[in-house]
């Protein structure tokens, strides 16, 4: 509510008595108990269009100040467990330890009272939004053998920071997908008009008339075909193997001119290759035919209209084909293979080839 509002509200409560000041068509009354609520929930509003949320979220105690605030220590967290991995999102909470013990936490995952807007967040590797969000890219090669890390300071408090550092992760169940675009679905059919009623006649047996016949319906329209769904290109993999303490696969997805890369850890870590034909599009409905009109009374009474045809439903969209799979794997990539699978139902088999392939990058 914009101060506009507001003062429109305001004398909209001014007309809403009982005296005979207003005219009785103008006269609206609300009891005072509704009236009083009304005015309180105006001065919020007004509080809110005026002051700014954070202003007013702290004055009824959802938020806090950090610099009016006084602070023992700060510690961050990861709710969802340390690291992250390419690709992957997620949230940090910075927990505020006051003298007297209590703990106050960040807004967003932390449910807290304490807002990003007052922290200073910097970061290496990964990145952090306004709201305290990491992300990290899905190129491995900018996290490959490192560690994020992330400082957190409290300008209001010069003294305090909080540190942490992320592990990046490749233990996830990555996914590739080359398949094609489903089909567009069909429009529905239009319903046909219903019939008009046919005009009353006359019972009176000294003078009898017939009732008008009833008007047929209008017949629906036919629903439109589901479009075809797209193919799959045919997809290319290469895996080679990170040898190490934890060995790692290095693997390159390339279809369609565009490459992926990724790096999935034998121990836990997987890589989903899709190269599916896109389904079909869903046929449109046919649109129902109009109801015929019914016979007006009389003697004798009209006949009823006949309904309307109802449209013929349009067929689905013929799926798409898929692509042809073809993964090259390093022989140390052979042990590993069970983290590497291929999906293109309906397509050739994929095609295995054991030969030397170089480290990716």
């Amino acid at each position: 509510m914009d101060r506009t509002d507001s003062l429109a509200f305001i004398r909209f409560l001014g007309n809403t008595d009982n005296t005979a000041a207003a005219p009785a068509q103008q006269r609206t009354y609300i009891p005072h108990s509704i009236r009083k609520l009304l005015a309180a929930c105006l001065g919020v509003a007004s509080l809110l269009a005026l002051s700014g949320c954070a202003a007013v979220q702290v004055r009824l105690g959802m938020k806090v100040y950090l610099a009016k605030t006084p602070i023992a220590s700060v510690a961050a967290t990861m709710p969802k467990g340390p690291g992250i991995a390419p690709g992957d999102k997620s949230p940090l909470v910075l927990a505020v330890t006051e003298p007297d013990g209590r703990i106050l936490q960040t807004e967003g995952a932390g449910h807290g009272k304490v807002m990003w807007k007052d922290l200073q967040v910097t970061a290496t590797v990964v990145k952090v939004d306004k709201k305290g969000v990491l992300s990290l890219p899905r190129d491995p090669r900018v996290s490959d053998g490192k560690i994020a890390h992330v400082t957190i300071n409290v300008p209001s408090h010069p003294d305090l920071r909080a540190e942490l550092d992320i592990p990046i992760r490749y233990d996830r169940n990555f996914a590739a997908s080359f398949s094609g675009s489903n089909g567009f679905n069909g429009t529905d059919g239009m319903d046909g008009t219903d019939g008009m009623s046919g005009s009353n006649g006359s019972t009176d047996p000294d003078n009898p008339s017939p009732g008008g016949n009833g008007s047929d319906g209008g017949n629906g329209t036919d629903g439109s075909d589901g479009g075809p769904g797209g193919d799959a290109p045919p997809v290319q993999v290469v895996a080679t193997l990170r040898t190490g303490v934890h060995p790692l696969i290095q693997l390159g997805v390339t279809a369609a001119g565009h490459q992926k890369l990724y790096l999935v850890d034998t121990q836990g870590g997987t890589l989903t290759v899709k190269a599916e034909g896109g389904a079909g599009g869903r046929g449109g409905s046919g649109g129902r035919g109009g109801s015929g009109g019914s016979g007006g009374s009389g003697s004798p009474s009209g006949m009823s209209g006949s309904s309307g045809s109802s449209g013929r439903d349009g067929s689905d969209g013929s799926p798409g084909r898929a692509g042809s799979i073809t993964l090259t794997y390093d022989p140390q990539v052979k042990p590993f293979l069970s983290a590497i699978h291929l999906s293109n139902k309906g397509g050739p088999a994929p095609v295995l080839k054991e030969q030397p392939v170089a480290p990716l990058w």
